[in-house]
């Protein structure tokens, strides 16, 4: 699977197993992900494409929010429905 920026994923390995995200970027073979509760969008979590399963969801507000620098916490825990 391909990932791409917006798209909702979770996590199979690690203490955070089980955790729903949003893909804020990519870089080689890591994900930077946001979940806008416990991990926020100053501080995302870096993890990498084997230790996380893809969906299908993409969220093409998400992904205009991301690149207008306007994307608020609030915004991806609505997506995730945490």
């Amino acid at each position: 699977m391909e990932y791409k920026v917006g798209q909702k994923v979770r996590s199979i390995a690690g203490r955070d197993n089980g955790n729903l995200y949003v893909i804020l970027r990519t870089e080689g073979i890591y994900a930077y992900l946001s979940d806008g509760s416990s991990r926020k969008l100053d501080n995302p979590k870096k993890k990498k494409f084997k230790h996380i399963q893809g969906s299908y969801e993409v969220s093409d507000e998400i992904v205009e929010r991301i690149n207008d620098s306007t994307l608020e916490n609030h915004m991806i825990r609505k997506f995730l429905n945490i």
